[in-house]
């Protein structure tokens, strides 16, 4: 699906936006805020909706050349996977200490 048609790209940029405002709106599922973001995770749902049927398989409907269900959990798998690789950066990256307040860190005793 690398030669894409037009119908196909605006199947799944449907798809797309409509994973985005089920996840932004409905479930508020949201790392960063604003319109940006909105646009940032349609990008990102578009191409977890176009990976999903070559990871996934090409099985249940197809329509305008995309099967719909793989299209729809690649999406939703590229949002999740989005956030996770967000959040676990701005932990990695943020000035907070790793060990919690009054707990000294562990140290392994060589024998």
């Amino acid at each position: 699906m690398i030669g894409m048609n037009l119908p196909s790209f605006l199947v799944l940029l449907g798809i797309s936006m409509i994973v985005v405002g089920v996840f932004h709106y409905g479930l508020r599922y949201r790392f960063l805020e604003g319109i940006d973001a909105v646009y940032a995770k349609v990008v990102f749902a578009w191409i977890g909706a176009w990976l999903g049927a070559p990871v996934l398989g090409y099985w249940s409907y197809k329509f305008g050349n995309v099967y719909l269900v793989p299209a729809f959990l690649g999406a939703i798998t590229a949002l999740v996977l989005s956030r996770i690789a967000w959040k676990a950066l701005a932990k990695v990256f943020s000035a907070q200490p790793t060990t919690e307040k009054g707990v000294p860190p562990s140290f392994i005793k060589a024998a």
